[in-house]
């Protein structure tokens, strides 16, 4: 979910949590505490509830000797480097420049969409690694179909802020419960970015944070001194600087962490149920752009399409897709005027759909003082509908779809009768919301957006009556039934914003809603609709797995509930806090063994 980091592809000290005596008092993200501790980076857990204050840290790099090894190693397969006299005074000085900037920085209040009290505050707050626990502790009956691995990410800082920070810029953290042969277990580790490594190495935060740092002048400042650094070798850059901490799809034997600012990492699921990260995948050499952190799998033909876009040169967009087998095709360049933010797209069974949305990257804006990322309200919103075996972008057909932003897009098919595709996302609105501080509440409206490929003409309908209206973000469809007709969809009851209640199983055709409520005080994230059997003839035939947060006791929990009567059947008990996070899967055990 951290779509506005490729902002940053241009050109501390710790404390252990402690539990309070009492409980904090918690009803919404934006209501925060007064301190903020981090946990210390180890493997023992101790925390049960988190508060935040202004980060305090002065920025200090830890400086490897002279002509000994550097602690920036990330892996065996990277080589441990040495600081000469000339990196080691750069170092020195660029810590002294950037001093200056985080004083002159606190001088002035922080919006909420940058202010880690706000962004980082109760369980949105990280936690140490946990490294796998075994035969945890389960109440009802685990339904025997549910064998293999659920995983999600979600966004974790290491390091404590020394500046601005949004939510979505935080280090990856991938959670994983596998079931196995009865027993149940749970594990959290970081995805081993190269740019956690080097971080980790260095003692504190030094790559950008391209929505909480990268605004107005200070955000010039600070990437000017990321190049300085790169310049010096004091970080490298080459080879890559993102978080991967947005989504997970399985592919060609491979696990894939992904944010949309750099390539995605590969993470393999071990036979006890830990995490490993493998290394930044690259698709054996083939992939060498950024792709977007939700590319769809074709249930039937097992292909894998993506999206990649760039915010500083043409061309802003390209598309490809991957046999099962992994054979990259060429890049097709979409053409587009100006930088678009492209969070996700969909496919039919036929075509791959775009949103060329109202939400723009403009690099000039941190210039005259704001956001590189904005609301482009002279901008029309359209849609692109792309065959996907296409070679070029010659034949893509624009239809316009006024005032519509869709962060995500939870399917879509063609309807040959009509001439219609017909897309299912959630419009938002004020459409930056999520990147830049407004007065106006955020709405998240279930939509059915139908675009007539015959007379090139759109049309949008609210999918709940009024009455029922209730922000539906993140979730799914079925997932056999991507790309085709599906009737019911998954969404998560955004409220109150920014946490999550519940779920609700929305009937697409119909709009009948029906919700399911995770209990008092307790919030959690993403619905994951895991079918009970693919060849079976309901398509709600399958349970919903979702990783919930008693914010009462401070404990956190597995829930499983029955998709078609929204019936809990099963709690896992979980022995760490699981913060909110964004989007998950589920490897089933077959798949586990065939991994790469």
């Amino acid at each position: 979910m951290a779509s506005a980091a490729a902002a940053a592809n241009l050109g501390s000290s710790s404390s252990s949590l402690k539990r309070p005596g009492k409980k904090p008092n918690i009803n919404c993200s934006l209501q925060t505490p007064s301190t903020l501790h981090f946990p210390k980076q180890s493997t023992t857990y101790t925390s049960s509830s988190t508060t935040i204050s202004t980060p305090t840290p002065t920025p200090t790099t830890k400086h490897p000797k002279l002509d000994t090894p550097s602690p920036v190693a990330p892996s065996p397969k990277q080589q441990q480097t040495q600081w000469n006299f000339l990196q080691s005074a750069a170092a020195m000085a660029l810590d002294a420049v950037e001093t200056a900037l985080v004083s002159h920085e606190r001088q002035h209040p922080l919006p909420k969409t940058a202010d880690p009290r706000v962004q980082i505050s109760g369980n949105f707050a990280p936690v140490p690694e946990q490294p796998v626990v075994q035969d945890l502790p389960v109440t009802g009956k685990i339904p025997d179909c549910i064998q293999g691995a659920y995983l999600r990410n979600g966004a974790n800082p290491f390091h404590e802020p020394v500046a601005g920070h949004h939510f979505f810029d935080g280090d990856g953290m991938v959670h994983a419960v596998q079931f196995k042969k009865g027993s149940v277990s749970y594990s959290s580790r970081f995805t081993e970015t190269n740019r956690l490594v080097q971080e980790r190495g260095l003692g504190r935060p030094l790559f950008p944070k391209a929505i909480g740092e990268l605004h107005g002048h200070s955000g010039i400042a600070r990437l000017l001194l990321f190049y300085a650094r790169g310049a010096f070798g004091i970080v490298d850059p080459s080879h890559g600087t993102g978080v991967a901490n947005a989504g997970l799809v399985y592919f060609d034997g491979h696990l894939l962490a992904m944010s949309e600012d750099d390539l995605p990492y590969h993470v393999r699921v071990l036979p006890s149920g830990d995490l490993q990260t493998v290394g930044r995948y690259d698709f054996d050499g083939q992939l060498k752009t950024t792709m977007i952190a939700h590319p769809k799998v074709d249930p039937v033909s097992g292909e894998l399409f993506a999206l990649s876009y760039d915010v500083v040169q043409k061309p802003y967009l390209k598309y490809f897709r991957f046999s099962p087998d992994g054979k990259k095709s060429p890049d097709v360049e979409i053409p587009l005027d100006q930088p678009t933010m492209m969070h996700d797209f969909a496919i039919t069974e036929r075509f791959v759909v775009v949103p060329d949305q109202q939400v723009v990257f403009k690099l000039p804006e941190m210039i005259r003082g704001g956001s590189p990322v904005i609301y482009d309200k002279n901008k029309m919103a359209r849609f692109g509908i792309l065959d996907k075996n296409a070679t070029d972008a010659s034949n893509i057909r624009w239809i316009e779809t006024p005032d519509c932003f869709c962060f995500h897009l939870w399917n879509a098919w063609e309807e040959p009768e009509t001439d219609e595709v017909v897309v299912i996302g959630s419009c938002m609105t004020p459409p930056d919301s999520i990147f830049n501080e407004c007065d106006e509440s955020l709405k998240s409206v279930l939509s059915e957006i139908r675009l007539n490929l015959k007379t090139g003409k759109s049309t949008r309908r609210q999918i709940l009556s009024e009455a029922d209206q209730v922000n539906l973000e993140a979730g799914m469809v079925n997932r056999n039934l991507l790309g085709r007709k599906s009737r019911f969809a998954y969404l998560a009851l955004a409220e109150p914003w920014p946490k999550v209640s519940g779920f609700a199983k929305v009937d697409l055709s119909t709009g009948e809603v029906h919700k399911y409520i995770y209990g008092d005080q307790k919030f959690g994230g993403e619905p994951l609709f895991l079918p009970r059997d693919p060849n079976s003839e309901r398509e709600d035939d399958g349970y919903i797995l979702a990783f919930v947060h008693d914010e009462k006791e401070w404990k956190s929990e597995l829930q499983i509930v029955n998709a078609m009567n929204l019936k809990l059947e099963a709690t896992v008990k979980l022995p760490s806090r699981v913060p909110y996070g964004f989007h998950g899967t589920f490897i089933g055990a077959k798949d586990l063994e065939k991994q790469a």
